[in-house]
């Protein structure tokens, strides 16, 4: 994992609506925090990327990561106002000056913000790796969050990311 950042992305309380569940939601914190577990035991590094919005109000409890995440305070943390990571953030500096240039992506929402947070590193020549099942969506009037999750994981197959 030489050169590699682990992204975390959106996993805020109030990316969650109290009346309806973000899809497998469990299953996604406890394996976001074995890949915590696994990037600080190499000393790499690990960023909480947290949307602020209307809805999610910086420093409000919405705004706020799952309690259930593994986060430190020596964790690098990047606010964002847009899908795009990487819009109007540092996000890019602080990965090249930490000379990175693998990621890691997991979180919320998947066909929102990790996608095209993804779709934007992979266009800055990130190398992208992913663990299967590590983001999460809610329903929509078309589609299922697990077809939803299950459609993007085909798109960023091979070809934005590689899967582990």
């Amino acid at each position: 994992m030489e050169n590699t950042a682990l992204i975390i992305i959106d996993l805020q309380i109030g990316v969650q609506p109290e009346n309806i569940p973000l899809y497998n939601l469990s299953y996604v914190l406890n394996g976001v925090n074995q890949r915590i577990h696994l990037f600080r035991e190499k000393n790499n590094p690990i960023i909480f990327v947290q949307h602020n919005d209307s809805d999610l109000v910086l420093n409000s409890p919405e705004w706020q990561l799952f309690p259930e995440l593994n986060a430190k305070d020596t964790d690098i943390y990047i606010n964002k106002t847009h899908a795009n990571s990487f819009y109007k953030t540092d996000l890019n500096e602080q990965l090249k000056k930490l000379k990175i240039n693998k990621l890691e992506i997991c979180g919320a929402q998947t066909e929102y913000c990790v996608d095209t947070t993804i779709r934007m590193a992979h266009g800055l020549g990130y190398r992208l790796f992913m663990k299967k099942g590590l983001t999460t969506t809610l329903n929509s009037e078309l589609l299922g969050a697990k077809t939803i999750i299950e459609h993007h994981e085909n798109l960023w197959n091979n070809r934005f990311l590689t899967f582990l």
